[in-house]
C-alpha cells in the first residue's frame, strides 16, 4: 500500500489540476486507477489577480485553498462573495482567455505520467479523465501537453474525458465521477483515484471510490484529513502500487 505519510515538504502550489478515473477491466483483476496528468505554476494564481483587480487583496496560498480543484461556476460564485457583488458583464470571457494564455505557455506533464499510461494499457485497464474543470479547458491541456490522443479521437466520437460542464454538481460533489464510472461500465468501488486537492479527494469517496492521494507539490495531511486511504509523492510508483 501507498506510504501514509503524514510530513512532506510544502512545495509551490499548482493551479491546474486533471484527475484520472479507471475500472479494473482485466482479467486479473486490477483496480483502476485515477491521476493528475499536468501541472502548472503561474507567477500568480488567475483567480487571485482576479480579486487584485477588483479591490479584494488574497495571497496566492489562500488563492490556493480557496480555488484548487473547484468549477468555474464554483469560482465565480467563491470570487462574488468575496467582493459583494456580481463580476460585470464580460469578466466571464476575460477570465477565460488569461486562463487558457497562462496554461498554454506553462502547463507541463507530471514526471513519470507517460510511463504510467503506458503500463496501463499494457495491462488492460481503462482509464478516463474525471475533471473539476471543463472540456475546453481539458482540451486545452491535454492537448498542450501531447496526452489528448490517449483520451479523445480526433473527431471527438470516441472520448474518455468528463468534465464539469456535463454534471449539475462539480466536486466535491462526486457527479462527474459517478458519470465517468456509467460511461465505461464500472462499479465505483472497483475504482482507484488519485486525486492531489482535498475537493477531489472528497469526490471521489462520495463516489464510492478508493482514494490515494498524490502529494508531490501538495500537504499530504489535507489529503489523508479528507478522505484519501494513502497519499504518494512519485509517479513513477503507481505501477508498484497498484500491483499490490
Amino acid at each position: 500500500q501507498a506510504d501514509r505519510q503524514t510530513v512532506h515538504p510544502h512545495l509551490d502550489h499548482a493551479a491546474e489540476r486533471v484527475a484520472f478515473l479507471a475500472d479494473a477491466v482485466d482479467e486479473r483483476g486490477h483496480l483502476g486507477v485515477a491521476f493528475r496528468v499536468q501541472r502548472v505554476n503561474p507567477a500568480r494564481i488567475p483567480e487571485a489577480a482576479e480579486f487584485g483587480q477588483r479591490s479584494c487583496a488574497v495571497a496566492e496560498d489562500d488563492a490556493a485553498e480557496l480555488f484548487m480543484g473547484k468549477s468555474l461556476r464554483e469560482d465565480i460564485r467563491i470570487i462574488e462573495s468575496q467582493l459583494g457583488k456580481p463580476l460585470p458583464a464580460g469578466w466571464t470571457d476575460t477570465y477565460l482567455a488569461r486562463r487558457d494564455a497562462a496554461l498554454s505557455a506553462q502547463v507541463v506533464a507530471v514526471t513519470g505520467i507517460v510511463h504510467v499510461l503506458d503500463v496501463l494499457a499494457a495491462r488492460g485497464i481503462a482509464v478516463a479523465v474525471a475533471s473539476g474543470g471543463d472540456r475546453a479547458k481539458m482540451r486545452l491541456t491535454l492537448g498542450t501537453t501531447g496526452l489528448l490522443h490517449r483520451f479523445e479521437a480526433p473527431d471527438r466520437q470516441s472520448s474518455w474525458l468528463f468534465g464539469a460542464d456535463m454534471v449539475e454538481q462539480a466536486k466535491p460533489a462526486p457527479d462527474v465521477y459517478l458519470m465517468a464510472a456509467r460511461a465505461l461500465g464500472a462499479d465505483p468501488a472497483r475504482c482507484l483515484v488519485i486525486e492531489d486537492t482535498p475537493v477531489g479527494v472528497q469526490a471521489g469517496t462520495a463516489a464510492g471510490a478508493i482514494v490515494f492521494g498524490y502529494c508531490e507539490r501538495n500537504d499530504p495531511r489535507k489529503l489523508l484529513a479528507h478522505g484519501a486511504s494513502a497519499v504518494f509523492a512519485d509517479m513513477h510508483r503507481l505501477p508498484d502500487l497498484l500491483s499490490h
